[in-house]
């Protein structure tokens, strides 16, 4: 894993000063880069390659980025990895390309030499992001991975167009102080992260998952054209269209060996390897495939809270106990998680508003201690219908659908009255009652939210609001216009079932904008790589493939995950409500928190920086 950096459009500039701008961008991006650094020039095509470097393959010198290719047309700067590299190179050797070393980076160069950069792209199965210099067409290419797993961003500043990995480094380029840009800020206010293309910055944005952006300098400008080469709303769409044709349990086959590889390919590396391990479905179906396919105990990483209702770890310390594994665990106090806040602005350039960004961050760290790479089990809940939003939201849309929306106003305001505390107080003394698996946490904030649904009528709606945390972003964010995003543009999945939209939404916006920026941004600050199996695109296409009856059985979403995972782990240990990885940020706000947020959202301090309005954010922080 690395981190990429690089100025275009400055023909016949200095080359000391472009070299030492390139130096500093790249300097910012040293922890996702520790092991080496590089910068290439083109002077005449006024193109700069910056790259930092964290050693996974080929750990010599032969995979010093940017690197150029063999003829000479393309050179490149890469962050990420091409799983099936072995592969492409057995492939392109009997085409005639030849090769150094034995990194991914030379493979990718010599596969955009042979086949070109869109035809090469389509065949690598990992994750990457990668800026590419193409001499013939003089022209940036810009890549990401199908599902959005790594970044960059981009943007024109005084002439020139910067990109890099993080944000951090296109504001380390010299007096480079772009203004925020209020729609960006509104969409973040809405839905807790901002989805590409935006970003925090105006004039800037960061690439959809899936596409190609190909920058020219032309005259008075930049022309810049994107190519979408994989669209997770058009395989969502095919794979609903063409279901698999087969049995139960002859589809968890197909899924278990699918998987078996995806797990396979991304423990290769000449560094060690490890997991994260929280003791949920996802998570312990992707060790439980490592151990099997490994000659010695994988090494296992989790974190646990004292606080009830937050603490996995007992989970994840059974579930490692029945498949061997080298188990670490890490209890964190409030305090020691709480130290970590003041370093999160730092580490994700951008607002983001996700709380788990806190474990993600402390077991990230724990993991660097003993491996290099970690994988994880992200993406299951988007692809196998995991989410409890997907049950309640379906509950909501059909069985209070049918009242009269007189009533449901009505009730809605009843609601509303209860009040979030009084909710949680009939919930915590009904909580025995409740099936397993409708057990929640914040059951009142949940009721608050139930109570703004009911009075909506376009199921498409309710569902963005079910997301939303603003309602109404643009009455908090001053003089802001909310862009339309994909759950408000007309080109909407034709998935059939309000299920399978819902998961098509996620996969293409909560995922990459949420948990995959959490997990980079978590990740790459302690140097360590995490790659995500479950995301293997050929395991998400057949994902896809899977009807929703097979997916959701008996009122329990992720049926094939489950049955894969029982086939190497008993019920007994996974089989319990879903927890989330999550902190009790509501208790620490009012608590040990309370004075800092206060000077935070203090009036003086909210109408010198002029973003926020001053009524509402206090009226939410009093009743808070």
């Amino acid at each position: 894993m690395c981190g990429i950096a690089g100025i275009f459009g400055d023909p016949g500039a200095d080359r000391e000063a472009v070299s030492a701008a390139v130096r500093g961008m790249t300097d910012a991006l040293i922890h996702r880069g520790p092991d080496d650094a590089g910068i290439w020039l083109d002077a005449e095509g006024g193109i700069a390659l910056g790259h930092r470097r964290l050693s996974i393959l080929e750990l010599s010198p032969l995979g010093h980025q940017p690197m150029r290719s063999a003829s000479g047309r393309y050179t490149l700067a890469f962050n990420g990895e091409i799983y099936n590299f072995r592969e492409l190179a057995r492939e392109l050797a009997g085409l005639g390309a030849t090769f150094r070393g034995h990194s991914d980076t030379e493979v990718m160069l010599a596969a955009f030499d042979v086949w070109g950069v869109e035809t090469a792209v389509r065949r690598f199965i990992g994750m990457f992001a990668f800026a590419l210099w193409d001499a013939a067409e003089r022209q940036l290419v810009l890549g990401v991975d199908r599902l959005g797993k790594k970044p960059v961003y981009g943007g024109e500043w005084q002439g020139r167009f910067l990109f890099a990995s993080e944000l951090k480094a296109i504001c380390a380029f010299p007096d480079c102080r772009p203004a925020i840009d209020r729609g960006a800020l509104a969409l973040m206010m809405r839905h807790g992260y901002i989805p590409s293309p935006h970003c925090i910055y105006a004039g800037f944005g960061k690439l959809d998952p899936g596409t190609l952006r190909y920058v020219r300098r032309e005259a008075g400008g930049f022309g810049v054209r994107t190519v979408t080469y994989w669209n997770g709303w058009d395989v969502a769409e095919t794979g609903v269209r063409e279901p698999l044709d087969v049995g139960p349990e002859e589809a968890v086959d197909l899924l278990e060996s699918a998987l078996r590889e995806a797990v396979a390919c991304r423990m290769v590396a000449d560094v060690p390897v490890g997991a994260f391990l929280s003791g949920g479905i996802d998570s312990s179906t992707v060790v439980a495939l490592m151990q099997a396919q490994s000659t010695r105990p994988v090494k296992t990483f989790s974190i646990g809270f004292q606080e009830q209702g937050y603490d996995e770890a007992v989970h994840a310390k059974a579930v490692a106990r029945h498949l061997g594994t080298d188990h670490t665990e890490l209890y964190v106090t409030s305090a020691e998680a709480m130290a970590v806040i003041p370093e999160l602005p730092g580490i994700w350039d951008e607002p983001f508003a996700d709380s788990s960004q806190i474990p993600t961050l402390l077991v990230s760290r724990m993991a660097r201690g003993d491996v290099t790479v970690s994988l994880s089990g992200d993406g299951g809940d988007e692809l196998f219908c995991g989410y409890p939003r997907y049950a309640f939201t379906e509950l909501v849309r059909h069985r209070l659908g049918v009242l009269p929306r007189g009533p449901r106003r009505v009730l809605a305001a009843a609601i509303s009255r209860f009040g979030r505390e009084r909710w949680n107080a009939v919930y915590a003394a009904a909580r025995p009652l409740v099936p397993p698996r409708w057990r929640v946490r914040d059951a009142g904030g949940k009721m608050l939210r139930l109570s703004t649904l009911l009075a909506l009528e376009d199921p498409h709606e309710l569902y963005r609001q079910m997301l939303s945390q603003w309602t109404e972003p643009t009455h908090l964010v001053k003089a802001s216009v909310e862009p339309v995003t994909r759950l408000t543009t007309d080109r909407q999945p034709a998935v059939g079932g309000f299920r399978h939209w819902m998961m098509a939404q996620d996969m293409r916006d909560y995922l990459p904008g949420d948990i995959l920026t959490k997990v980079d941004r978590a990740s790459m600050a302690v140097s360590l790589e995490v790659r995500a199996p479950l995301l293997d695109h050929r395991v998400v296409e057949l994902a896809w493939r899977m009807p929703i009856d097979l997916l959701l059985r008996d009122g329990e979403g992720k049926w094939p995950l489950r049955q894969l995972l029982y086939r190497h782990v008993p019920r007994s240990l996974v089989d319990r409500p879903k927890m989330g990885f999550g902190v009790p940020i509501d208790g620490w706000l009012r608590g040990p928190l309370r004075d800092w947020a206060e000077s935070l959202l203090a009036p003086d301090r909210l109408r010198r920086e002029g973003h926020l309005d001053v009524t509402t954010v206090r009226a939410v922080w009093q009743a808070h």
